[in-house]
Parts: C-alpha cells; sequence; structure tokens
C-alpha cells in the first residue's frame, strides 16, 4: 500500500473503490487526511471541529466489515466533514454565534446519519459566518477561513469550509447548506462542484438551531465534492422522506437525453448584477463545449417574467426567512421599527425592516407570486432542458470584515453593493429550483470560476448528470498548487 499518491484529491467514489479493491484500509486513509489536516490546515482553517478518536472507531469497524465480505454501501470508508451547521452527537452545533458555545448536539443530524450509514466515517465540521449569513467565513468562534488559492482571500460562504476542505484536499466529501447561494458561491470560488436541491428533496432534520423541525423557507441542504458523481451518490443517499413524510417519493428524472439533443439556455449577464468579463468568458466556454457536442444554445431566451420581479421576490422572502432565525429581541427591535416607518418611504433599507417583520398576509401575498413566477419557470422549461448563468460576478474577493454598510464588490473597476450579489442565486432559489454549481476553469487572476447549471423543479439528477457530462469534457476539479 501506497498513499503517496495524491489520493486527497480523488473522489469519494474512487477513494471508496480503492478500500473495497484493498489498496488501502479505512484506517490507513483516514490517517492520511489527519495528516494533511495537520499540515495544511493551520494556514486555511476550514476544519474547525474533529472527532479523531470517533472517526477512527468507524474507520477500525468499516474495515473489519469488509475483512467479514460486507460492504457498507458507497461511501465505505471514505473520510469526510460536515458543516458546523450539521448536528454531530457530542460536538458543538452553533452556526458561529459566539453566545451558543456550549450547545453540544445529543444526536446526529438525519443527513449525517444517512451518510455513515452508506460508509461514510465523519471525523469533523468546517467553518461557517456567523448565522450562516454571508459570502464569507468567519466568526468570533473558530476565526476566518481561507481560500486554499489564496488565503488572503474568501472561499466563500457559509459553506465556505466545506469548499475549502474539499478544494485542499482535507476531506473526502462534505456537506453544505443553501439559502442565498450558500454551497453554490463556495464552490465556485475554490473551484469544486455543489448542488443545491429542489427545496424539500432532502429533509433537514437536524440542521437547525434550537432543534427546530419545520424546514425554513427557501433554504436548503446538499453536498459539495470534487466529481459530480459524487453529488449524484450523495444526493441519492441523503433523500428520502423523514418519518413524517410520505412513504415513498417517485423516483427522479435522469438525463436520458443525448446531449446533441438538450436545448441549453444561457442567461449570462443582468443589469441588476452586471458579471465580470472572466466570468462570462467561462460561461460562453461552457455553452460552446455543449454546442461543439450538438445541443442547441440560445442565449436570449428567458422565462416570462423581468429579473426585477423575480429578485424582488426574492430579497423579501429571504429576508423573512433569515428573520425567523432572529433572536427575540432582534425581532422585537425589526418590528418596533416597521411600526415606526413612514408608508411614503419605500427605500432599500425600509423594506429591508419591513420584510423582517413580514405579517402571515402579507408573505402569503409574495408566496402567490412566487408561485406564479413557478409557472413561468415550468413554462420555461417546457421549452428549454436548462438554463446556464453565473454563481457570483466574480473570483473569490479579499477578506473584508468590516460593517456591511461598508464593503462592496468590485466587477471591473465598477464598485457594486455587497449583497448585491446574491441575484444569481436567487435565480433558482426563490422559486425552489435545482442548480448544480461545477467548476468552469480559471479566471485571468488564476483562480476559479464556477458555472451554475438550473433545471426544472425535482431535475436534480438531470442538472448532476450533465454536470458528469461537462465533467467529461474538461470542466473538472484542478487542485490549488500550494496544497500538493
Amino acid at each position: 500500500m501506497n498513499l503517496t499518491e495524491p489520493v486527497h484529491f480523488q473522489s469519494a467514489a474512487t477513494l471508496a473503490q480503492g478500500i473495497r479493491d484493498r489498496k488501502y484500509s479505512a484506517r490507513q486513509l483516514l490517517e492520511h487526511f489527519l495528516a494533511r489536516v495537520d499540515r495544511l490546515n493551520p494556514a486555511i482553517n476550514a476544519v474547525v471541529i474533529q472527532d479523531r478518536d470517533g472517526a477512527r472507531a468507524c474507520a477500525d469497524a468499516a474495515d473489519a466489515a469488509l475483512a467479514r465480505g460486507q460492504t457498507l454501501g458507497p461511501l465505505h470508508g471514505v473520510p469526510m466533514t460536515v458543516k458546523e451547521s450539521y448536528d454531530l452527537a457530542g460536538m458543538p452545533t452553533t452556526w458561529g454565534i459566539p453566545a451558543l458555545r456550549g450547545n453540544t448536539a445529543t444526536s446526529d443530524a438525519l443527513a449525517v446519519q444517512r451518510l455513515k450509514a452508506a460508509g461514510a466515517v465523519v471525523f469533523g465540521k468546517t467553518n461557517v459566518p456567523i448565522r450562516l449569513a454571508d459570502f464569507q467565513s468567519y466568526n468570533a468562534i473558530y476565526g476566518t477561513t481561507g481560500n486554499p488559492w489564496d488565503t488572503t482571500r474568501t472561499p466563500g460562504g457559509s459553506s465556505g469550509g466545506s469548499a475549502a476542505a474539499l478544494a485542499a484536499g482535507l476531506t473526502g466529501l462534505e456537506i453544505g447548506s443553501d439559502i442565498g447561494g450558500s454551497i453554490r458561491n463556495p464552490a465556485h470560488f475554490c473551484g469544486v462542484f455543489g448542488h443545491k436541491p429542489t427545496w424539500g428533496l432532502l429533509p433537514m432534520r437536524g440542521h437547525a438551531l434550537g432543534g427546530a423541525l419545520s424546514p425554513t423557507d427557501i433554504s436548503v441542504i446538499g453536498p459539495l465534492a470534487r466529481s459530480a458523481h459524487d453529488l449524484e451518490i450523495a444526493l441519492r443517499v441523503m433523500s428520502g422522506p423523514d418519518v413524517l413524510d410520505l412513504p415513498a417519493q417517485p423516483a427522479l428524472p435522469s438525463l436520458d437525453t443525448e446531449t446533441r439533443k438538450l436545448r441549453i439556455a444561457v442567461w449570462k449577464n443582468d443589469p441588476l448584477c452586471p458579471v465580470s468579463a472572466a466570468v462570462q468568458a467561462r460561461l460562453d466556454a461552457v455553452a460552446q463545449a455543449l454546442a461543439a457536442e450538438g445541443a442547441a444554445v440560445d442565449e436570449t431566451a428567458r422565462p416570462e417574467f423581468s429579473s426585477a420581479h423575480s429578485h424582488g421576490l426574492f430579497s423579501a422572502l429571504l429576508t423573512a426567512a433569515m428573520a425567523s432565525r432572529m433572536a427575540d429581541a432582534d425581532f422585537a427591535q425589526a418590528l418596533a421599527k416597521a411600526d415606526a416607518l413612514a408608508p411614503e418611504d419605500t427605500s432599500r433599507g425600509a423594506n429591508l425592516i419591513r420584510w423582517q417583520a413580514l405579517r402571515l398576509r402579507d408573505w402569503t401575498r409574495l408566496n402567490e407570486q412566487r408561485t406564479r413566477l413557478r409557472w413561468d419557470w415550468a413554462r420555461f422549461f417546457e421549452r428549454h432542458d436548462f438554463l446556464l448563468a453565473p454563481v457570483m460576478p466574480t473570483t473569490a474577493f479579499a477578506h473584508d470584515q468590516r460593517e456591511e454598510r461598508l464593503r462592496s464588490i468590485d466587477v471591473d473597476g465598477q464598485s457594486l453593493p455587497y449583497f448585491d450579489q446574491v441575484f444569481w442565486a436567487g435565480l433558482p432559489g426563490v422559486a425552489y429550483l435545482p442548480a448544480t454549481a461545477i467548476p468552469a476553469g480559471a479566471g485571468p487572476d488564476g483562480l476559479p470560476i464556477g458555472v451554475q447549471i438550473i433545471g426544472p423543479a425535482w431535475g436534480d439528477l438531470r442538472c448532476i448528470q450533465l454536470a458528469q457530462r461537462l465533467e467529461r469534457l474538461g470542466f473538472a476539479f484542478t487542485p490549488p498548487p500550494t496544497c500538493a
């Protein structure tokens, strides 16, 4: 057995196959990843919690099972980490909130249970921004996570530690969560794959503060990986109804259409959220690769709604969903501010306050508009199989931990409001649609750029399987040169 080869950059499927073929044991593979954490994590700070003893026991159990001729599942013996926001028995779950330092989980999140049942060896948790609410990953408990491509830059957020750990070869697989791009944004910045599922596809029990059992509007959980094939494995493992849901779900449709028969729409730029020339160029490269395979590519096709309407709905419903996580005292202040607003004040700041304090009647009206938006998307996907779009306007930006009102984002010399970047994540997010982020190559600055593949509701496997085809065409994970 020789682990000097870069097994740490292989896919989870390949790692599991290596264990089954007895190229190395689960324990040997785990120790290899732990040694990399010791060597590389201090500079990156992606893995912030570890359970080495528990993981070693699990790896030994996986090896013992294999010795008996038993395979635990498709992830047999694969070392992996999970986002800090998932419950992991005996480990803290804080969402980066200092007041929750002592909040220790008593059981694993359902997704973690399913991954372990499939053979995964979970050895730690990865960093997040406070309340999972930033395009960066830093907090007062665990500090700042750097991008493995350039540690002076953000790895993204809120699953920033997840993507950074994957890109650096510190873990075999990861799971994150996404309400405003929190899987896709880090995948884009770090050059890995990530999938935001259709809302409601993957049960979220164990990914909520205070043990809440009701899913948050727009919010989903999903996998991140170094290969699109791993996304499919993890999605299949994590999917399936929870106890209170229907006992069976219909099978998700696969991508059976030949690439030459696909109808691909491309939404490359928008005045509401201008995209850098570098990001547009990589989106062009993906579209051209599909066109070269015979696919029909249309850069003018759009759903029958304005980008302003979609983004307005997303902003309102996202703000309301995030407000549900506020502490009681903070929410009381938001209510008081909303009640004090002048009716004629429709400024951005005033609307944000109103959205934080939405009454059910007002939320229901917004939800009706959202439902009509979803029907617009459904009609769009009768004419087109997929929509390609940016994930973010730029490559990873430098750490910026100033007050949010002082932050901005530079797009080819144009300074734009920091949180306007959420526009591209919101297109599928507000409509509950699946979206798969893929590595699309590097920009002139050498940093990764991603593209998201958006599909119709419940078209998750189709999006991931198109990502697999693009991976074979060269849109694949590339290791950061500093993490050999």
